[in-house]
């Protein structure tokens, strides 16, 4: 008797995970924090050690490069100015590892004149400085960089269709993997990602990689060229040298958000150029463990280019942008999610 109860059983029981789990994200709510120094939008962020680090991005209508580099104090809702980047960079990634955060790639210049850079440092936050790395074998922008198994990936975003390509209608869409070995100071290629892309997000959760929306520059039917967002979500087995696809976001977007929290996956914003232009408020939550999405509370401040960090059952949602390519914000709101 026991053993026919158990598929009804647990699938009732599974009904009332996924009803309370709904119910307690409803509940939840955006507050805010402390706000960044300064405005600015198309930056990254990377928790290490309780602290969010952010780097760069631009502001002033996408025309001034940013060179700040700033923690995060979550526990003290206060904000560190550190050492600035070696050179002025939006779109440039974090990624931290043994007592260093990476600064990776990215673009100099404001729109539209955004060159790709091969520029890599790392941020000794025992001595305060930077270091400059071996450059990238390829200058990128619009990529995504993690941290995993002792090793830096630098996976998609936008290249030079030639080597000085410095205007954004310039670059191409791609879905080259680099690897960066910190205990030999070298660069290797990785297995190249399923999907082109650029914006996207990316987080680590155990031994995989997730890599989430983003958009493709690509042609249209007048014979203009446009960003069209992409939903698909791709995952990279460190252990087995794989990528295979899980379900794709509910919603289609780029320049989002995300961080990665008691083995979940948080998106947050984005924006669409086409075929209508909007900035969105969404946030999603993925579970690795059921290959599915889940709605969170809107923001309060619908944003892309934004940088997110989660910490002890907190995430931080800062900075980006209120319109499509513009509207730079110093805005920080705090989401408490369930674990």
């Amino acid at each position: 008797m026991l053993k026919s109860m158990t598929g009804p059983v647990n699938a009732v029981f599974l009904i009332a995970v996924m009803l309370v789990s709904s119910v307690a994200h409803a509940q939840s709510r955006w507050s805010d924090a402390a706000p960044l120094p300064s405005p600015r939008q198309e930056i990254y962020a990377i928790t290490y050690n309780g602290m969010i680090y952010t780097a760069g991005g631009i502001a002033d209508g996408a025309s001034a490069v940013r060179n700040e580099f700033n923690a995060f104090d979550p526990r003290k809702d206060l904000w560190l100015e550190l050492s600035d980047l070696p050179a002025p960079r939006h779109h440039i990634t974090l990624s931290a590892l043994d007592g260093a955060i990476y600064a990776v790639g990215g673009f100099s210049g404001g729109f539209p004149n955004w060159k790709p850079e091969t520029s890599a440092y790392a941020y000794d936050l025992e001595g305060g400085e930077w270091k400059t790395l071996p450059a990238l074998p390829v200058a990128r922008g619009e990529h995504v960089s993690v941290t995993a198994a002792g090793k830096i990936y630098v996976i998609g975003g936008r290249v030079g269709e030639t080597p000085n390509a410095a205007h954004y209608k310039d670059h191409r869409d791609t879905s080259r993997v680099d690897v960066f070995d910190p205990n030999t100071q070298t660069w290797s290629r990785g297995t190249d990602a399923p999907t082109a892309r650029n914006s996207a997000a990316s987080a680590v959760i155990g031994d995989k990689i997730y890599v989430v929306g983003g958009r493709q520059y690509l042609g249209q039917p007048n014979g203009d060229a446009a960003n069209v967002n992409v939903a698909s979500l791709e995952v990279f087995n460190t252990k087995t040298g794989l990528w295979s696809r899980k379900a794709p976001m509910p919603k289609a977007a780029g320049g989002i958000a995300a961080t990665a929290l008691d083995g979940r996956l948080y998106v947050f914003g984005g924006e669409q150029w086409t075929p209508t232009k909007e900035v969105f408020a969404n946030g999603w939550v993925y579970d690795p463990s059921a290959d599915a999405w889940e709605s969170l509370p809107d923001m309060k401040t619908p944003r892309h280019g934004a940088a997110a960090g989660g910490i002890a059952g907190r995430i931080f949602v800062f900075g980006g942008a209120t319109e499509t390519g513009a509207g730079d914000v110093a805005v920080n709101e705090v989401l408490a999610v369930q674990p």
